[in-house]
């Protein structure tokens, strides 16, 4: 049985503890940064030894691949990808190319990541930025309308997924009005349930059939003043499950950011009983592990049903010419796709 924790690790190899320590706890997953990558054969070598460490050769293995300044993968070794906002550009003038655009792009970071094992995104970015909100989604949106990010994202999910990439909708129930970066403090959103329900909230309404989706360390002060989205069992019953439909699996954005304050013990203890499926920590430091593993129990009940029913949506990649796509795509985004590494 494994644990309802996703962890990160040190470096470009596992050590003796970390692989000791995955093997008692037994995490659903794992979650790769910048820290963790040099090249593609070292890459391969490390999720080899994540997966031995928990006796699962297809153990679950998340990246946040978005293209822009959100790329785990970089230069010389991967290509670099545009940020979201190039697509929406694109959309104003061009709709069906910019969904093709997406699309191949998705596909062609789907088959970087397939290619060294990894098999979860944690993309698309469905926040809907507003004027005067803090700059951390900013052109990591598509748009600032519901309607664009929909149809983008859509074909992102299907990118990823054609080539055997699981999707993470984030940051659910959104992201877009914060007025803080939440890596950094605690931002807090005071607009009307109304306000929210029309605007924010809408993209993950209209996308509830991803697999998986990530939540929101923000408070929404008209639901529930006390408790950012993740350890809010009000916001998480009755938005992302009741208002939004989500019934997909449910994983908490990184405990160790500074959104959230007490022991990682108390964190992870807090999102679990709020209605997280999963917890997330990310910055490898295995004094914060251990305080996280000892309150995250077995994955049982609706939690690994739905963690079933995720991971069955994996699929092998379908037939795909990369050479042909980057060209394809390069011709979709016009004379600026040299400089957006597209």
């Amino acid at each position: 049985m494994r644990s309802r924790a996703i962890y990160g690790c040190a470096g470009t190899a596992l050590s003796a503890t970390e692989r000791d320590f995955f093997r008692d706890v037994k995490p659903w997953g794992f979650i790769l940064f910048a820290r963790n990558i040099s090249d593609p054969t070292q890459v391969k070598a490390l999720i080899a030894q994540l997966r031995d460490s928990v006796s699962d050769a297809q153990a679950p293995v998340l990246i946040d691949q978005e293209g822009g300044r959100v790329a785990r993968l970089k230069p010389p070794h991967w290509r670099a990808r545009p940020a979201a906002a190039v697509f929406g550009a694109l959309h104003r003038t061009n709709p069906e190319g910019a969904r093709e655009a997406t699309y191949l792009n998705a596909r062609l970071i789907a088959h970087d990541l397939s290619e060294l094992g990894i098999n979860v995104d944690c993309l698309p970015v469905l926040d809907v930025p507003v004027p005067g909100a803090h700059d951390i989604i900013g052109d990591r949106a598509f748009a600032a309308d519901p309607s664009t990010i929909i149809a983008l994202a859509k074909a992102q999910i299907e990118g990823l997924m054609d080539g055997g990439v699981l999707p993470v909708m984030k940051h659910i129930p959104g992201h877009g009005r914060a007025g803080a970066d939440s890596h950094l403090a605690l931002p807090r959103v005071g607009a009307t349930p109304e306000e929210l329900s029309a605007s924010d909230f809408v993209t993950f309404r209209s996308l509830d059939q991803c697999p998986i989706a990530m939540t929101a360390h923000v408070v929404y002060e008209s639901i529930d003043p006390q408790r950012p989205a993740t350890t809010s069992p009000k916001v998480i019953r009755d938005v992302i499950r009741g208002e939004l439909g989500f019934g997909g699996l449910l994983m908490s954005d990184d405990l160790s950011m500074k959104a959230l304050d007490g022991p990682l013990s108390v964190r992870a203890k807090a999102a679990l009983f709020a209605g997280c499926d999963l917890v997330l920590h990310c910055n490898g430091d295995m004094d914060e592990m251990r305080d996280v593993a000892s309150e995250v129990k077995d994955l049982e009940g609706m939690s690994l049903k739905r963690s079933e029913a995720a991971l069955s949506q994996l699929r092998i990649p379908s037939p795909f010419d990369p050479v042909a796509a980057e060209v394809h795509l390069a011709d979709l985004l016009g004379p600026s796709s040299a400089e957006l590494g597209a």
